[in-house]
């Protein structure tokens, strides 16, 4: 019978591997912007009635559905490896979700202002690794130094650990909150990558 420790130790391990490594997937949807600015597919896009915001919404259902199986993936190697109990699973999955969308938000804004392969790969190597430690998934906070712990509310990587823990305690208030607060996260920065897909007209701008 695993005891609490245990419980707890299996917790982090798969909390903390989820969101580093989907942080590290910000590239799966940043490159998918990137590739077809590169290609200049946005220039043939401007002369179709399609807004900015359209152009993203299309692709990024197929982005999301990655994401997500990713995420449920590694949630899946958990329990039948490490006997990771998940007695809410309706509550994970909407943190799982919402996790997915500010990803998706996040890569696409990455995908809009870099403008080179190599300037994605590093935004994403460099700013993956910091979000996810900051936010207290590669290290719990407790052992941080405390300034980490005050700042770490600013990482989205923060709200989705705090989330997936609460989801797998079955605090449903806890995991609502931090739910609405990566959907904010998601919104903002689909806004800002629509902003700049267009130019002053409102048109799709060559990136």
């Amino acid at each position: 019978m695993p005891t609490p420790g245990s419980t707890a130790g299996t917790e982090q391990a798969v909390v903390g591997t989820l969101v580093t490594f989907s942080l590290l997937a910000l590239s799966i949807s940043g490159n998918a912007i990137l590739t077809e600015r590169l290609g200049r597919t946005w220039d043939r896009l401007r002369g179709t009635p399609l807004r900015p915001a359209e152009l993203l919404l299309g692709k990024a259902v197929p982005v999301l559905t990655a994401l997500l199986a990713q995420q449920l993936l590694v949630v899946g190697f958990g329990v039948c490896v490490f006997g990771l109990r998940v007695p809410h699973p309706f509550l994970l999955l909407g943190v799982l979700l919402s996790w997915s969308c500010t990803l998706l938000a996040l890569g696409a804004l990455l995908g809009v202002l870099v403008r080179t392969m190599g300037e994605l790969s590093a935004a994403y190597d460099i700013g993956g690794m910091l979000l996810s430690s900051v936010g207290g998934a590669l290290v719990p906070l407790s052992v941080l130094p405390a300034w980490v712990a005050d700042i770490a509310p600013v990482s989205p990587g923060y709200w989705a650990a705090h989330g997936l823990r609460a989801a797998l305690a079955g605090e449903a208030r806890t995991a609502a909150v931090a739910c609405g607060t990566l959907f904010c996260v998601a919104v903002v920065c689909a806004a800002l990558a629509s902003v700049r897909l267009q130019g002053r007209s409102g048109r799709v701008m060559a990136l």
